[in-house]
């Protein structure tokens, strides 16, 4: 270990991290430390070994050979039993390990954090699925990465709120903003989630506003923005309307410059062919992304469109990677080893 509970700069080249949660995000973030120049994946833990760590575990998987942890001792007997060779608990290792992702689901990240990394003075990363008192910062590398500096534990809001956080705060640096309305037309599941709904329906989210709008305040808690939710039967993506009144008098051209500006905004042309997120979804699989992942917010170009101080645009959410590079740059500010420009930096290009 190379940090204390107290705040100090990290001088150590290599990061050494776990990745608890072998699912969705779990293992987008492990291969995506992998391909960090200064984090070394120090292994994946779970409780149990699911499709993806049979996949990619195996002589073809892209983590093959990596070492395997369990979360805990219930875990270890359950790993055994299903033949993986495991090197022990997060626990009894934990004096190697610099820093934990946590990807579990809602509640045994908060037991992991009591149980585990508290006792164990390790600090961790928690994901947007986490409740909200897990961690005091909610952290979008784009608004607000300094503010997990020195923390011991940070809580990456979810893919919808990253999205959200990354158009905002572009327009905030550039143009400042007023007030926001944001619509949200949200996939029904994952591509594996065969068991969530909804068939062959449209399900409102009947808390007004939905939770997306409290969430980017935590990001960005001078923000005013309200935020209303359907859930739809697919599987590849989010689509939001958006309106933004601005402080300042631009037009269409500005808006687009400054999207372009931002590396993880992708501007999308309906006119050349990408009109609809299955579009999106093939011109992904055509750029050889792997599982056709899209980490970057997607905002149709055509939709950019400025009336009276508003501004109106219609972007998309690849719910699965788009919080992967956030989840990265959390690490690097948690142990404060890199400032937010080179951070950003760095993943991106890794």
């Amino acid at each position: 270990m190379f940090y204390s509970t107290q705040s100090i700069v990290i001088h150590s080249i290599m990061i050494k991290v776990l990745v608890n949660g072998f699912g969705t995000i779990g293992k987008r973030v492990a291969e995506a430390v992998q391909k960090q120049e200064d984090m070394r994946l120090y292994g994946i833990s779970d409780v149990s070994k699911g499709p993806e760590m049979e996949t990619l575990l195996s002589p073809k998987g892209e983590l093959h050979k990596v070492d395997v942890y369990a979360s805990n001792k219930e875990g270890a007997e359950k790993l055994r039993k299903d033949n993986v060779d495991i090197k022990g608990t997060i626990e009894e290792h934990s004096d190697e390990i610099d820093i934990v992702v946590d990807s579990t689901p809602s509640g045994v990240d908060k037991s992991n954090k009591e149980n585990i990394y508290k006792p164990n003075n390790l600090k961790a990363v928690f994901q947007g699925g986490a409740p909200d008192d897990i961690a005091e910062v909610k952290f979008n590398a784009d608004a607000n990465y300094q503010e997990a500096n020195g923390e011991n534990y940070v809580k990456v809001v979810s893919c919808n709120t990253t999205s959200l956080s990354r158009t905002m705060n572009t327009l905030e640096e550039n143009f400042g903003v007023d007030e926001v309305v944001a619509n949200l037309v949200r996939r029904g599941g994952d591509i594996p989630q065969d068991g969530r709904g909804p068939i062959n329906s449209i399900i409102p989210v009947t808390d007004v506003p939905s939770h997306h709008g409290p969430d980017v305040k935590a990001v960005m808690p001078e923000l005013d923005i309200k935020t209303l939710a359907v859930k739809v039967p697919v599987t590849y993506g989010h689509v939001h309307m958006v309106n933004a009144e601005l402080e300042q008098d631009v037009n269409e051209e500005e808006i687009i410059e400054a999207f372009e500006k931002n590396p993880r905004i992708n501007l999308l042309e309906a006119e050349k062919g990408f009109d609809s997120t299955s579009k999106v979804h093939e011109m992904m699989r055509d750029l050889g992304r792997k599982r056709s992942d899209m980490q970057e917010t997607g905002v149709w170009k055509e939709t950019i469109t400025v009336e009276d101080g508003t501004c109106y645009w219609i972007h998309m959410v690849h719910q699965e990677p788009i919080v992967t590079p956030d989840t990265i740059d959390a690490l690097s500010s948690l142990l404060e080893v890199e400032r937010q420009p080179r951070s950003r930096d760095k993943t991106n290009t890794a």
